[in-house]
């Protein structure tokens, strides 16, 4: 076990980790499509829905 997290330690020290300025880029990147396909899907949803309910209405 002692090891393994040598070696992790070792790999970690060889990531590339991003600046700044690239992590706020990637954080709204991913916020944003996050939300579109949040958006894109609850619209899918109440058409399904409201189409359902003009074909079978209770």
């Amino acid at each position: 076990m002692f090891k393994f997290l040598k070696n992790v330690s070792r790999e970690m020290q060889k990531v590339s980790w991003p600046k700044g300025q690239e992590l706020v880029r990637y954080t709204i990147t991913v916020l944003t499509t996050v939300a579109f396909v949040s958006v894109f899907f609850a619209v899918i949803d109440l058409g399904i829905s409201w189409g359902l309910e003009l074909f079978f209405p209770e």
